[in-house]
């Protein structure tokens, strides 16, 4: 089980989340973060931080946002597991369906 990051992510990069994150695994695709899956140990710090409520236990994604679930698991599939997003630095790429979107207007 793992935290995943949704649609109000898009367009806002707050990246509260990375600061809280205790393992590094937050990583800051082109429009919006990534949870690694395999890299989070589910510690729930980062959720509370984010204030645009995008973060989300696997199970408690709403039902319009469950195609990010994927997209947090499959944006790593040619990255590997690197061990840790402050190494990696920004990544020039999104998922496909967050690549996909329109720019995103936020409201906080």
């Amino acid at each position: 089980m793992t935290y995943i990051i949704a649609e109000p992510c898009v367009d806002v990069l707050d990246k509260a989340c990375i600061d809280e994150c205790p393992v590094d695994c937050i990583y800051t695709g082109k429009r919006m973060l990534y949870i690694h899956p395999d890299e989070c140990v589910d510690c729930g710090a980062c959720e509370p931080v984010c204030p645009v409520e995008a973060i989300f236990y696997e199970d408690d994604v709403p039902e319009k946002w469950k195609d990010y679930y994927n997209a947090n698991v499959e944006f790593f599939d040619d990255l590997g597991s690197p061990g840790g997003a402050a190494k990696t630095g920004d990544i020039d790429k999104d998922h496909p369906l967050v690549a996909a979107l329109p720019p995103q207007v936020n409201e906080h």
